[in-house]
């Protein structure tokens, strides 16, 4: 049992994605109107408006089983195990949707819920991702579920679509990323296997933040291929490969003469590759006016209650 943390802005994005699946199948919501998507979607909307300060008041956790679980995982068990979860999570006093997909080799669902509760109130997202961790293991361990194998031992050619891209570009990272020394070098093996990587810039100033793999139609985090793949942690990385490069290189150095910098401009390598980048935009499929003109008001009040508005650009590669 895995748990994935989502937060957003639009629940008409989440919602359509989570539904609009051909094998989806609701096992049990909460405070919502259930008479199609749309009545969904207007019901989270007309409640997140309690509270328009929280810009991403979408909750949104995909809950992961083992295959080897698949015969337990009824709708009943996995309805359990989900409501289970929110439970330890603090996921309570809103609304929530718990919806089954069917269509890949593990069982999985998710589960949306409103960050905004009945109250107005905002639910906790302090320490969540630790706190998934513990309570799913907590979960696993109380009804002896199976433990994943990690990621070096998952069968590649038995996944299809997203994830199995998400995994191609996991192996390519990871044989790629110790023999390269800048961010160009990484760059430029992973496009050779067909992998683009798109920067995420700190407002309207060069500060890289943020970095995603993209292979065909699909696109990731760097976090969500792997941990160890967020930009901060692949920049570290980098820059140590640049260090023991260096290292192994260094000759002896006539006395009165400055040595070399080891580590290399860095900053100046990934400065380099980000001017050459385009913008990247994020396309939220259409499910009607309605929640069009709810979450615009939504955006205009809480754009009201912010002093000096956040503009985020994203880049690809050129």
């Amino acid at each position: 049992m895995i748990g994935k943390i989502v937060k957003g802005r639009s629940f008409k994005g989440c919602v359509s994605y989570v539904l609009d699946n051909e094998k989806a199948q609701i096992l049990a919501s909460e405070g919502v109107l259930e008479a199609d998507t749309k009545s969904i979607i207007n019901s989270f909307y007309m409640q997140s408006l309690l509270n328009p300060k929280l810009s991403k008041c979408v909750g949104h956790i995909p809950l992961s089983f083992s295959p080897e679980d698949k015969e337990r995982m009824t709708d009943h068990f996995m309805e359990q195990l989900a409501k289970e979860y929110m439970q330890e999570m603090g996921i309570k006093n809103t609304q929530y949707l718990i919806v089954r997909h069917s269509n890949t080799s593990h069982s999985h669902c998710h589960i949306v819920f409103n960050r905004v509760d009945y109250d107005g109130k905002t639910i906790s997202d302090k320490k969540d991702r630790y706190r998934n961790e513990k309570i799913c293991k907590k979960l696993k361990d109380k009804y002896n579920l199976t433990y994943g194998k990690g990621k070096d031992k998952v069968n590649v050619e038995k996944l299809k679509g997203a994830e199995q891209t998400k995994y191609e570009i996991y192996h390519a990272i990871k044989n790629i990323l110790p023999k390269a020394k800048n961010w160009q070098q990484f760059e430029q093996a992973l496009n050779r296997q067909g992998i683009s990587i798109e920067y995420k810039y700190k407002g309207q100033t060069d500060e890289v933040q943020g970095v995603s793999f993209k292979k065909g139609e699909h696109s990731f985090k760097g976090s969500d291929v792997d941990r160890k793949f967020s930009y901060s942690k692949l920049d570290t990385t980098l820059g140590y490969n640049a260090i023991q490069e260096q290292k192994q290189h260094q000759t002896v150095i006539p006395k009165g003469q400055a040595t070399a910098n080891p580590a290399g401009n860095l900053s100046s390598a990934i400065m380099d590759i980000a001017s050459g980048l385009g913008s990247v935009l994020s396309i939220q499929p259409s499910t009607g006016s309605d929640a069009d003109e709810i979450e615009f008001l939504r955006q205009q009040a809480f754009n009201r209650k912010k002093k000096k508005p956040k503009k985020h650009r994203g880049f690809s590669p050129s």
